[in-house]
């Protein structure tokens, strides 16, 4: 008589519901401490042994907090990269997918650029309240219009975003073109107004106490705001959030105005508080860099502090590698992808078990 099959696969994915919270934190540090021992050991293969694992690491902390300068450096970058993650976290808690924050950054630099170039007669007070505003407003639009789009006629916001962020670059490109010092530089030159005065000695000191200001008002706001909890429940299930009389097109729209407002912000901090000129590389990425951060902190405001810096130190850090070891900038980008894979690997693990099939049991059901 023929045997029955089992109807099991050998091997298949669960999702964990039993997880403590100390396992949790233990396979994060056993991915970051492994993240560390494989750059280390790329490094000293790419070096040909001239750089030792130690000497990795002692390079990598030379380059984030060697000197004051370098600390003062690698906190504004993680301010930077905050506050974009920040920017990110109410629409990716509304399942609305904004990859478009380096655009709306940088129409939010650049509308800050237009106030400097076009009003250069306005009190710096002023001046700089205009420029704030103009960002935010600036970025809210470039937020909404794929908001918009999503919420009536279900358009991609994925693409749609993404697109915007080519849309923006050509704008701010044509205006450092418009408002070039020199034909064919595209370099309109360091702003002599419109900056925020100094804090703790430097220039940025201002955003990061804004930035950390706006961590708090962030968490409250999606933790214990009734427009948090809206957000929440649109993000869980659209259907539901109509069921209960939820308007699901202004919970959408309200909400990408926020995300594209807070990008603007971010845009006027990087003009006014630390590069104080303007060109298409001026947000440096940050805005896709601060996806990873936002879902790295699990969309958490306080979490997000210790997932800036930790990429900060990372991207600063492997720099400082490259720089020791006379490797170009691409080494510093694999060791920053390596460090990466393991530590978004590491959440597949947190979230699913991988579930073998039991040999008895199988022949049982046989």
């Amino acid at each position: 008589m023929k045997k029955a099959k089992s109807s099991e696969p050998l091997v298949r994915i669960s999702k964990r519901t039993d997880i403590s919270p100390k396992l949790s934190v233990g396979v994060r540090v056993i991915a970051i401490a492994a993240a560390f021992i494989v750059c280390a050991l790329v490094i000293t293969a790419i070096t040909n042994g001239r750089a030792m694992p130690w000497d990795v690491y002692s390079q990598m902390l030379k380059g984030a907090f060697g000197t004051v300068r370098r600390v003062k450096i690698t906190l504004r970058d993680t301010c930077a990269l905050l506050c974009l993650g920040l920017a990110l976290a109410p629409a990716f808690k509304m399942r609305f997918w904004n990859i478009g924050a380096e655009g709306q950054a940088l129409i939010g630099a650049l509308a800050s650029t237009v106030i400097i170039k076009l009003c250069p007669g306005l009190p710096w007070w002023l001046m700089l309240l205009v420029m704030l505003v103009a960002s935010v407003v600036a970025g809210a639009l470039w937020g909404v219009i794929p908001a918009a789009f999503k919420a009536t006629i279900g358009a991609n916001e994925t693409l749609f975003t993404l697109m915007m962020n080519y849309v923006a670059y050509q704008l701010v490109n044509v205006v450092c073109i418009f408002w070039e010092k020199q034909k064919g530089s595209s370099d309109i030159g360091v702003f002599d107004r419109g900056t925020l005065p100094k804090l703790f000695g430097v220039d940025y000191g201002i955003s990061i106490v804004v930035i950390l200001l706006l961590t708090a008002i962030i968490y409250v706001y999606m933790k214990y705001s009734k427009q948090g909890y809206e957000i929440s429940v649109v993000g869980e299930s659209e259907n539901t959030a109509r069921y209960i009389g939820i308007n699901v097109k202004k919970v959408i729209i309200r909400t990408m105005m926020i995300s594209g407002g807070l990008c603007g912000l971010a845009g006027f901090l990087l003009v006014s508080g630390t590069h104080h000129t303007l060109n298409t590389g001026i947000v440096g990425g940050n805005g896709f860099t601060a996806i990873i951060v936002a879902w790295l902190a699990h969309l958490n405001p306080i979490f997000m502090l210790l997932t800036s810096f930790f990429v900060s130190f990372l991207d600063i850090g492997t720099a400082q590698i490259a720089t020791s070891c006379q490797l170009n900038t691409y080494a510093s980008d694999i060791v920053v992808g390596i460090a990466l894979f393991f530590i978004l690997g590491c959440e597949f693990f947190i979230n699913y078990k991988v579930v073998f099939r039991n040999s008895k049991k199988a022949k049982e059901a046989a």
